[in-house]
């Protein structure tokens, strides 16, 4: 062995140590990029729809974030028969119909109160009023109440999962 191929060797063995250390690092750094397991399980929500009451607000959470869900009324949907917008946001499981929203105005992200005997909500930080529907009735918000992503399982609502329901909303600009 020459001098010269011993200081190759020693360049290549500090080489391949380096690059184990390297890869090592950036798998180390993978792990800590990824949400933790208690994140991922919080992703999904499952709601049984079969056990809200008619015409009553109930609030849900979902990621931290506040969740309506009503279910409403015959006079309700009669009062939004013929309006295209508020049918498009209606979500149907089973033989009953729901509006079901983040609960957040998205003038600037107040908690807006639930009015049963207008059946409506009302935005006191700079009183923006929505319907039953979740649409705009009184501005300042610059639209309705977003929907969170939703998948419909039987009697089931899956909230955090797309399902083809919430695709076609989304596509037909009724969410973001």
């Amino acid at each position: 062995m020459h001098n010269s191929s011993r200081r190759g060797f020693m360049g290549k063995a500090f080489g391949a140590v380096a690059g184990i250390g390297a890869v090592g690092s950036l798998v180390a750094m993978k792990k800590t990029w990824d949400p933790l397991p208690s994140v991922k399980a919080a992703g999904f929500t499952i709601l049984d729809m079969t056990v809200y009451p008619e015409g009553e607000l109930v609030t849900e959470k979902w990621r931290g974030k506040p969740i309506f869900v009503l279910k409403k009324s015959a006079a309700v949907m009669e009062k939004e028969k013929g309006n295209p917008e508020a049918e498009a946001r209606n979500i149907k499981v089973g033989n009953d119909n729901f509006m079901v929203a983040i609960g957040l105005c998205t003038h600037l992200g107040c908690i807006p109160a639930f009015r049963k005997d207008t059946n409506d909500f009302l935005c006191a930080c700079h009183g923006g009023k929505f319907d039953a529907s979740g649409l705009v009735t009184q501005v300042p918000p610059p639209r309705g109440f977003d929907i969170p992503p939703f998948k419909i399982d039987g009697n089931k609502l899956i909230l955090g999962e797309v399902g083809p329901e919430w695709q076609a909303m989304k596509d037909n600009g009724v969410t973001l």
